[in-house]
């Protein structure tokens, strides 16, 4: 996003490879954090004694923080240097890691991951920034790609990692093993880099459009969150919060528009290629990320997995998507980018599909497989809609088009999670309704059954209850069920967005687009 004001060569030897492993290590632990608490959930809430809702604000308060810090890192860069802002960023999410794994309550655990959410937000894109100058200008695609395993690895890890020490050691471990990691980050970096800061200058920040942001994407969070627990609209604290949403919101897209020095350029959404690659991305990432944490949820609560098996489930999805992003790097330049995400969205539809038709016996191989499908539509989900959505731009829009690009889709990710799990529960009440409205002396099938229990050897009110217990465990498979059919046809309707656009074909754009990925 920070643009280099102060041209450095590109690094050789030795340096050149520890420089590569600190920055890769730093967005390595930066990415496994927002999917190692995934498999986590139901052990952290209950260690804290709150409910497995309560407990996605562990993963929602972190994006959010991510998303609204996302935007900043140009002005922050300019105001602190490309070193200071990046190193900085690591010591502190270290710090954070901390607190969280000492974490006595969830608003302790919750403001902590937000700290922790907020100074994530410069890593990734400066550390494209430091890892692109390390490099000479023709081994960019290289420095790429190495960059792009790392953001691929990260999320396969995280599920594994965190569900193998929910189930062994602990949960404040998810964050503990940040520290070691975090500290060699941070060492290395300072000790490659420290002297290739870029100039600092005072620029101006926009403070009004800086509050309004935060304004409208915490009460926007806290309502999506909060929502379901206090009955939606009945509330009056949701129709408040939704009011201070939308007003705030209003303001802030009136004020960036007319803002000499705004913090958001929202201007970039008059272009075509802009507008709709973003959505489509951010939409299809909400989308993406919203059922990476229901997924591991349902297993747990409805099928009965441990942490470590959910996180086994869920790993195969970086197979496919770490052998082929390569080749699709490979063949973005000479391809039509819409066609490859177009693939992509078909692809995901499919697996989504696959498990609308899960069953409370699903098996193992039913649950891997459509994993295993997904990492395909990965290597073509990120790169080729970057490229639509930064097609044509002028070299000097790429850093604002990249920050707005990335905070829409970080916070679409923010967003699905507190969608799938309002909607799953929805429709899960909904689904018990309609099956225990079976369970009345008319119908002969339910007679039949209680006689059977009765037989023996249940009591009238242990037959009820365990047909009450089936009813639960069916209704929440029928709930989730409809969360991936939804999926599946939201995909699809997608595709539509996709071929609005007309990207231009430019390698100038291609590696810019390459660049800003992830």
């Amino acid at each position: 996003m920070a643009q280099q004001n102060i041209a450095h060569a590109p690094l050789e030897g030795g340096k050149l490879v520890i420089g590569t492993i600190a920055v890769s290590l730093a967005v390595f632990m930066n990415v496994l954090d927002t999917s190692i608490a995934n498999v986590s959930i139901p052990s952290i809430s209950g260690d804290l004694g709150v409910s497995s809702d309560q407990g996605t604000w562990v993963i929602t308060s972190f994006a959010v923080a991510n998303a609204i810090s996302v935007p900043l890192t140009g002005w922050l860069t300019q105001r602190m240097g490309q070193f200071r802002l990046f190193i900085g960023s690591i010591i502190l999410f270290v710090i954070a890691s901390w607190l969280c794994g000492l974490a006595p309550t969830l608003p302790f655990l919750l403001a902590a991951r937000v700290l922790q959410g907020a100074v994530a937000g410069p890593m990734i894109p400066l550390s494209q920034t430091l890892l692109l100058a390390s490099y000479p200008r023709e081994k960019a695609p290289v420095a790429l790609s190495m960059w792009s395993m790392t953001t691929l690895i990260a999320p396969v890890a995280g599920p594994i990692l965190g569900g193998w020490i929910s189930d062994n050691i602990s949960w404040p471990w998810i964050f503990y093993v940040n520290i070691p990691v975090g500290i060699l980050a941070a060492g290395a970096t300072y000790v490659i880099f420290r002297d290739r800061d870029s100039a600092i200058r005072k620029a101006p920040i926009d403070v009004v459009g800086l509050a309004l942001l935060v304004i409208w994407v915490g009460s926007l969070q806290v309502m999506l969150d909060k929502g379901k627990d206090l009955d939606w609209f009945n509330s009056t604290t949701i129709v408040v919060l939704a009011l201070v949403a939308v007003i705030a919101f209003a303001f802030f897209i009136v004020w960036e528009l007319t803002a000499e020095h705004p913090v958001v350029d929202l201007s970039l959404f008059a272009l075509r290629n802009f507008s709709g690659g973003t959505i489509a991305l951010s939409v299809g990432y909400g989308l993406y990320f919203g059922n990476l944490v229901l997924l591991p949820l349902w297993l747990q609560t409805v099928i009965g997995y441990t942490a470590t098996d959910a996180g086994l489930v869920m790993a195969p999805v970086g197979l496919f998507a770490v052998l082929l992003s390569p080749i699709t790097g490979k063949f973005l330049p000479r391809t039509d980018p819409r066609r490859i995400a177009t693939a992509a969205f078909i692809i995901f539809a499919l697996c989504f599909w696959m498990r609308s038709r899960y069953t409370t016996g699903v098996d193992t191989w039913s649950l891997t497989l459509p994993t295993i499908i997904q990492g395909i539509a990965m290597a073509g989900f990120f790169i080729p809609l970057v490229s639509i959505t930064l097609s044509g731009l002028p070299g000097h829009r790429i850093p604002a088009a990249s920050g707005l690009s990335n905070f829409v889709r970080i916070m679409c990710g923010g967003i699905g999670t507190s969608i799938f799990s309002t909607a799953w529960e929805h429709r899960s009440i909904f689904h018990h309704t309609q099956l225990v409205e079976q369970a009345n002396a008319f119908n002969p099938t339910f007679n039949n059954s209680m006689q059977q229990m009765g037989a023996l050897g249940f009591s009238q009110d242990q037959t009820v209850g365990l047909f009450n217990s089936m009813a639960t465990q069916q209704a929440a498979q029928l709930g989730v069920n409809d969360m991936f059919y939804i999926s599946a046809g939201i995909f699809i309707a997608l595709i539509a967005l996709i071929w609005i656009t007309k990207p231009e074909r430019s390698g100038g754009g291609d590696s810019a687009a390459a660049s800003a990925a992830h």
